[in-house]
């Protein structure tokens, strides 16, 4: 009997290609996108120079790039992004948080934050 050549034989292979392929279009975890809508983080990414690598030029930004300013304002209607701004509406989880619900402090509710979808600034045709 010839010995195995490796565990990942059959259809477990494609196991791994999966879990590689969730990991690839995994999206950003909801503190990540807190982080970018702090008022310094938020005009640094909002007036960014153009970079021809990234999508639309890096002119069309909303945690993500867009293409151009129609795809942006439709993703402005979609329910893609009303579902992230009412997740986004509670307060990033801490490390404090998780003490307290460990039982080393009080429990303080969690804040309610006003979360708004960023003003359109209209191209400039020219």
């Amino acid at each position: 009997m010839a010995p195995r050549s490796s565990h990942d034989t059959g259809s477990h292979k494609a196991r791994s290609l999966a879990r590689q392929g969730k990991a690839k279009q995994r999206c950003w975890d909801l503190d990540q996108i807190h982080g970018d809508l702090q008022p310094d983080n938020t005009a640094r990414l909002l007036h960014q120079e153009p970079d021809p690598d990234m999508p639309g030029s890096a002119q069309h930004y909303c945690v993500r790039y867009f293409v151009d300013l129609n795809s942006m304002k439709e993703h402005f209607k979609s329910k893609v992004h009303k579902r992230r701004l009412k997740q986004l509406r509670e307060e990033p989880y801490t490390q404090q948080e998780a003490e307290r619900a460990a039982g080393m402090g009080s429990y303080i509710s969690l804040k309610k934050t006003e979360v708004q979808t960023q003003p359109l600034v209209m191209e400039e045709s020219g």
